[in-house]
């Protein structure tokens, strides 16, 4: 196929291919009218033509990865991005690209009406470059939503593991749900950061909210708390429970050097006794 002729079909056409391809988008199944208005679609519909109509002159309707197509490819990526943080669905999103197959064939139809071979052969590869558009659209779109997955992710961990200061030169870190590599890093470097800024000399780390505690837990545990005495604070773990404990001891996991309580409010009293304060019990008063 000439790539001449079809940048030559989209030029001559390409008001009355803008309208009908702007309809086609409207009237689709997955086109989502509450979340764009039609002059928004057809300003990026129109960049968009005006961008393939470059790409096609260039002579390259295989490669959409090469330099002519890069125009294509960016606008596609802005649009995929977009749509993604609109709410639009994959299928929605490639459809963009791919309701234009429908006013291309009918314009190349007219433009080969006495050669209906040539027509075939044409619409072929266009619909092929269309499909490869399509499936990158897909492509982007999919990424920037693994994109924000992370960033959730990530602000999640970071929303999930509050440091506390329950007194002058205590804080508390209570940890809810499963230790991984990940979210140990997010957990030393909030309880890290939170020592330096409040001074404090001890750290309770309360495990009641952990499910489990196997080998990696405790290796994990551990690596916070040299971290945290290097910054000059002793960490007491507290909320071990007796399922707990008798896995580590079946586990012979050894937290011999860390000072470790059954509750919060055990911890918090030993803490205060460091402190120097004296804590008289409710059942004394």
């Amino acid at each position: 196929m000439s790539s001449s002729v079809l940048a030559t079909v989209i030029s001559n056409g390409q008001e009355d291919l803008l309208k009908e391809w702007v309809q086609q988008q409207i009237q689709a199944e997955g086109m989502r009218r509450d979340l764009i208005k039609v002059e928004e679609l057809t300003a990026q519909s129109r960049e968009f033509l005006q961008r393939f109509q470059g790409a096609v002159g260039s002579g390259d309707l295989i490669n959409i990865r090469s330099i002519a197509w890069s125009p294509v490819l960016e606008s596609i990526s802005d649009l995929s991005r977009q749509r993604g943080r609109m709410g639009f669905t994959p299928t929605e999103t490639a459809l963009f690209v791919l309701s234009l197959k429908a006013p291309l064939t009918r314009l190349l139809r007219e433009a080969h009406k006495d050669d209906p071979i040539k027509f075939i052969d044409e619409i072929t590869v266009v619909g092929e470059l269309l499909d490869k558009l399509g499936l990158y659209t897909m492509e982007v779109f999919l990424q920037s939503r693994e994109e924000v997955i992370i960033r959730q992710q990530e602000d999640m961990l970071e929303l999930s593991t509050p440091v506390v200061k329950l007194w002058d030169g205590i804080v508390a870190l209570p940890i809810i749900g499963t230790l991984d590599s990940a979210r140990t890093s997010v957990v030393m470097e909030s309880l890290l950061q939170r020592i330096v800024e409040t001074g404090s000399e001890i750290a309770i780390i309360d495990i009641t909210g952990v499910p489990t505690v196997d080998t990696l837990v405790a290796q994990h545990l551990l690596k916070t708390v040299a971290a945290a005495r290097l910054m000059g604070a002793d960490c007491i773990i507290s909320g071990i429970r007796p399922q707990i404990a008798q896995t580590m001891v079946h586990l012979a996991i050894d937290l011999s050097a860390v000072t470790t309580k059954a509750t919060l409010a055990e911890a918090l009293k030993t803490a205060l006794q460091r402190n120097g304060m004296k804590v008289v019990s409710s059942s004394a008063v």
